[in-house]
């Protein structure tokens, strides 16, 4: 018997990805950035989210994608790793989408060394990543995060 996956799909630079659903808190509007000096690169700053302080995640440079100007009609994706809850910019959050465990192949099979993929849903209109945000930053990159979160 086949189970659920439930992903919030997002779209970044004309390509859909996914993160599952559990690990998401909520999506936002784009908000102002405030910038966080001596942050690891991919890091654009932080915001303010219910008295929350959140590291904003710059999708673009872990993809290695063409960077490009911020827009007041991009979204935030607040989502939780293990460590610490992350704030990531996107073009836009699509919304919902259930696909069965069987449409998902593990990412070793299909991807191997992109250690912040999970998996990989083959669907009738396409494929999306599904990333896992716990391997999203580089244990240097945690490690530079938490200190300048600390002093900040």
């Amino acid at each position: 018997m086949s189970s659920v996956i439930e992903l919030v799909e997002f779209a970044l630079d004309g390509r859909r990805y996914g993160l599952l659903l559990s690990t998401v808190a909520r999506v936002v509007r784009m908000v102002d950035v405030t910038p966080l000096p001596k942050a690891p690169e991919i890091v654009l700053g932080v915001i303010n989210v219910r008295g929350q302080v959140i590291p904003v995640i710059n999708l673009r440079r872990r993809f290695r994608l063409p960077e490009r100007a911020i827009d007041l009609a991009d979204h935030l994706i607040v989502a939780r790793t293990a460590r610490r809850p992350l704030a990531l910019i996107v073009d836009a959050a699509i919304g919902v989408l259930e696909c069965s465990d069987r449409d998902v192949e593990p990412a070793r099979e299909v991807l191997p060394g992109l250690e912040y993929v999970e998996g990989v849903a083959k669907l009738e209109d396409g494929l999306i990543l599904i990333h896992d945000l716990d391997k999203f930053l580089s244990l240097d990159e945690q490690a530079a995060l938490d200190g300048v979160m600390e002093s900040g």
